[in-house]
């Protein structure tokens, strides 16, 4: 499955000057890491964000958001955002605001 690249450069646009910063293609999307770890990605018109356990269930009470899940298995922690969640610069910002600082949590790999 092919990834939205306008998304994906909406996306880098806001998250290249971090430190760290490095995106990496993978599973017919893109993820983009701070120090080695993933912080959210782009697949297919959907974006991924790492939220963490703690502020998971938050999250996945937002309108628009489910469940990342590519195994069969839910991964905890991350959740697909569909576009009608951020239509505004100001709403990606604020999604990509929260896998940044989830990233930015852990010890660079």
């Amino acid at each position: 499955m092919a990834y939205d690249k306008a998304l994906a450069e909406r996306v880098r646009t806001i998250v290249k000057d971090l430190d760290g910063y490095s995106a990496k293609e993978m599973f017919g999307g893109i993820g983009f890491m701070l120090h080695g770890n993933m912080s959210c990605g782009v697949t297919g018109a959907d974006l991924i964000v790492r939220v963490g356990p703690d502020a998971y269930d938050q999250a996945l009470s937002q309108d628009h958001v489910r469940e990342f899940d590519m195994t069969g298995r839910p991964m905890r922690g991350w959740v697909v955002v569909q576009a009608e969640a951020f239509h505004s610069q100001e709403e990606l910002e604020a999604w990509l605001q929260r896998g940044t600082r989830f990233a930015q949590s852990l010890p660079p790999k």
